[in-house]
């Protein structure tokens, strides 16, 4: 009775969270509600007995990925305002990416009535002689390692798109150029005067 109540507990503050994180305008908010989400779903992995993962989501991503999120949202000067200006322009693109989601959560579901005996047959270690972290590990790292790999990729993709779409360059400020620098020669860089005796340099 007890885990059931702190599932439901968990379940709706996790899915109430991750909702206002796309309903609120305050950008500052938004990210403080995802680190709300966080930690009810560190919550969940608790009660399902996976304490690394729920260990890994608050020390890494709350504790890191979150509050640098965080501090770069108030430290930027980001208008918000004209980076949603382009919403319909990209609206078709969103569409298609939120469609394959759909079919994609829709095949996973199925998955229960079309093959309930598919997870029944997945891999799982002996839990009397391993830890929960290393029988992950064993999985991970052997069985899923190209997937594991695979998303690593995506995750770079995503950050470097991040930079790309938020990085404004700003006019009239002058910038470092490595390739200038190190192609500079000494004719560029040094200037010999010959200056006459009693007059200086003007």
């Amino acid at each position: 009775m007890l885990p059931a109540l702190f599932f439901y507990l968990f379940a709706i503050m996790c899915v109430g969270a991750a909702f206002m994180v796309i309903a609120t305008k305050n950008p500052v908010h938004a990210v403080l509600f995802l680190i709300l989400a966080f930690f009810n779903a560190a919550g969940l992995f608790v009660l399902l007995g996976a304490e690394f993962l729920a260990m890994i989501l608050i020390v890494v991503y709350v504790g890191a990925v979150m509050v640098l999120f965080l501090f770069v949202v108030m430290m930027l000067d980001v208008d918000f305002a004209e980076l949603r200006a382009g919403f319909l322009k990209y609206l078709p693109v969103g569409a298609i990416v939120g469609l394959l989601l759909l079919v994609e959560l829709v095949f996973v579901v199925g998955a229960w009535v079309t093959a309930p005996l598919l997870f029944s047959d997945a891999p799982t270690p002996n839990m009397s002689t391993v830890s929960n972290t290393q029988a992950l590990g064993e999985i991970l790292y052997t069985r899923y390692v190209y997937l594991f790999e695979s998303a690593a990729l995506i995750l770079l993709v995503a950050m470097i798109g991040t930079i790309v779409l938020t990085l404004h360059h700003k006019r009239d400020v002058r910038r470092q150029s490595i390739a200038a620098q190190v192609g500079r020669t000494r004719e560029e860089g040094v200037e010999v005067v010959k200056v006459e005796t009693g007059k200086g340099l003007k």
